[in-house]
């Protein structure tokens, strides 16, 4: 008998995104660039050691832990028979819906359903779950519509019951009472399966870290609404019917361009060639737009960098950058005054092709030289890999708190002389690496008072959060004082709205880029992970020196590499981008999925997507000490690449200046 196509919570999720997507998922035939099994991404959130959590604050349940969807109804329906019970994973299906249930407890006719979410959640936050303007909060909103749909399926099935729906989700207000809390949650995976060990009864695990967040006001609001299906509004019933049908019977909803194309995990880069997966957007753009091969060569206004008014455009017929003239992204036709380049700059630059004084990319030596003549050697190079969990590791600790674990450290000397001079990983299992981090750090960085670069806010930010916790410590360390002091001192902050800047303050080279360096290749982003490519393609400084085996020698030594590396390679013509030099940090794990992790919804995820993953692998999960050293290995690799890309991007500069 062949498998039910059920619409499930997953499959209703996606098609809320786009209904085109029913039709492309679960083919093997199509591209998908999400990860299919989302492990890594709920592993670097803390998702299982919720779920599991989750299950203590309700015990005495019982698991629907059965193979296949008739085994789960079946056991379900069996324990509702009961007067009282409380289930996991409670199965419910009606009319080809399914939904399984994180908690159901039900007592009588009362039935509450419980749906577990890795999200934080302020109970002293005024507005809640609401926007400024009373609506549903575009952060919650598609775990309302989660747990409405549940309620919905097991309403339909069980209409005899009373259900209440709730959110459970990590409350940011609560603090850890004990330590090594997310320890007594270890993953194991195997045949196919993750699953959580929880504590033994009588394991004390403090002060509730969870909240339960009453949501029948919200999802009775979302079920008595209507939902947009391929552009025509519908009833909450009548879209997910509509939605269930086209799924059964394999039909494709639509397609309707979006500015939402642009993110589909069924989007493939370039035109697929022969023998490579299907690509859903270019059949979609093809049916819809009429479009042939030949119109995926230019760039589309999906391509454009941080333009809010892409939905416009693509309503207007404009879908091209080359369709578009100057008022279109707002541009007056200027040139880059003093301040170096605004966003509309960078717009146009990608529309146009063009910019002042012609060339491959635009460089504004002026601006870089202004810039530069505040630096002072020998510069220093930082990067700082993070992680932040649901479970906090130790007592004192708030849910999603940061822990900073890793750092890597290049030094540039006055004669051009690079180093790779200090890194650090902090990794042992229930250990928290803050005060290690930040001593290494300050060693680090205190032999002198040259200038110290990042790449965009994130270590600034994590600096003064570790500032804010010192300060907030109870039992504070000897050197408290020395280390909240050193913080200050290279970091930006804001005391009563006024920005306070140290005497030695980091130099955000991210923000120099934006302002001063355009390359089309990077599609308007001056993300490191875009830049780095685009200054190997065009600097003849960076070609000459990496393109031999000088990395890992005496004359530029590095901490991981033992053989000199050569970074500068050419393959069929093009000039490898030096982060695909290095394998995977997840060796089972394609480039694709990796930057489907990388570019999680969640923005804890937008950096360092897979070395948070990494972290709270090498914490929460049984794995052999071959794999745990090999994952060690990856990481002080990679972090070690992001300063180094930095070095290479002030290398280029310096040599275009010179070219200027």
């Amino acid at each position: 008998m062949a498998t039910p196509r059920y619409l499930t919570k997953s499959r209703f999720k996606q098609a809320l995104e786009c209904p085109t997507k029913l039709y492309y998922t679960g083919k093997p035939e199509y591209l998908n660039t999400a990860l299919d099994d989302s492990f890594l991404a709920a592993l670097a959130e803390g998702g299982y050691q919720v779920g599991a959590l989750a299950c203590l604050m309700y015990p005495g349940g019982v698991e629907v832990d059965d193979i296949g969807h008739a085994a789960q109804l079946a056991r379900t329906q069996a324990l509702l028979a009961r007067e009282n019970v409380t289930i996991y994973e409670a199965a419910f299906a009606h009319d080809g819906l399914f939904v399984r249930v994180d908690v159901l407890r039900k007592t009588g006719n009362s039935v509450e359903l419980i749906e577990v979410k890795a999200k934080s959640y302020d109970p002293g936050e005024v507005r809640g779950l609401r926007g400024a303007r009373g609506a549903i909060s575009p952060g919650y909103l598609p775990y309302l519509q989660d747990v409405a749909f549940q309620r919905f399926v097991a309403g339909l099935q069980c209409p005899q019951f009373e259900f209440r729906a709730f959110l459970l989700l990590a409350d940011k207000s609560a603090t850890a009472t004990v330590d090594g809390l997310n320890q007594l949650f270890p993953i194991h995976r195997g045949g196919g399966r993750t699953t959580v060990t929880r504590p033994v009864d009588g394991v004390d695990l403090g002060a509730p870290l969870l909240a339960a967040v009453p949501v029948d006001i919200e999802v009775q609001e979302i079920l008595s609404g209507t939902l947009d299906v391929v552009g025509v509004e519908m009833a909450f019933a009548d879209a997910v019917a509509h939605l269930a049908s086209a799924y059964q019977s394999d039909q494709r909803l639509g397609p309707v361009p979006s500015k939402a194309c642009g993110n589909c995990e069924f989007k493939a880069e370039n035109l697929p060639g022969a023998g490579e997966p299907r690509s859903g957007f270019h059949e979609c753009w093809r049916q819809a737009l009429g479009w042939e091969d030949r119109d995926f060569d230019s760039p589309t206004v999906l391509d454009l960098w941080k333009f809010t008014k892409k939905r416009e455009l693509i309503q207007q017929g404009k879908l091209k950058l080359e369709q578009l003239v100057p008022a279109d992204v707002g541009f007056d036709s200027s040139e880059p005054g003093t301040g170096g380049m605004t966003p509309k700059h960078r717009q146009w630059y990608q529309c146009s092709g063009t910019w002042p004084g012609g060339g491959d990319f635009y460089f504004d030596a002026t601006g870089m030289a202004a810039a530069m003549r505040k630096w002072r050697y020998p510069y220093h190079f930082i990067d700082f890999e993070t992680s932040a969990v649901a479970i906090p590791f130790r007592r004192g600790q708030r849910p999603y708190e940061t822990v900073a674990f890793q750092f890597s450290h290049h030094v540039m000397r006055a004669g051009g002389r690079v180093e790779h001079l200090h890194q650090c990983l902090e990794v042992d299992p229930g250990v928290d690496p803050t005060l290690p981090f930040l001593r290494q750090l300050k060693a680090a960085l205190s032999a002198d008072s040259g200038t110290i670069f990042r790449w965009a806010t994130h270590e600034n930010t994590v600096l003064n959060q570790l500032r804010a916790r010192l300060l907030d410590e109870a039992d504070p360390a000897p050197d408290r004082d020395e280390l909240v002091a050193f913080i200050e001192s290279i970091t930006t902050r804001k005391v009563d709205g006024v920005e306070i800047a140290g005497p030695r303050s980091m130099v955000d080279l991210c923000k120099l880029a934006e302002l001063h360096y355009f390359h089309p290749s990077t599609k308007g982003s001056s993300s490191l992970k875009k830049v780095l490519p685009a200054l190997m393609q065009s600097s003849d400084f960076l070609r000459d020196l990496y393109g031999q085996p000088v990395y890992g020698t005496t004359a530029m030594p590095s901490q991981n590499h033992e053989e000199p590396m050569v970074w500068w390679r050419s393959v069929n013509g093009l000039v490898a981008d030096p982060y695909d030099l290095l394998p995977p940090v997840f060796g089972h794990l394609s480039s694709l999925e990796l930057a489907a992790l990388e570019a999680g919804a969640d923005q804890s995820l937008q950096a360092g997507g897979a070395a948070m993953a990494a972290y709270a692998r090498l914490q929460f999960e049984q794995i052999e000490q071959i794999e745990r050293g090999a994952l060690k290995d990856a990481l002080l690799r990679y972090c070690e690449l992001d300063t180094l890309a930095m070095v290479m991007t002030v290398q280029a500069w310096r040599g275009f200046q010179k070219g200027n």
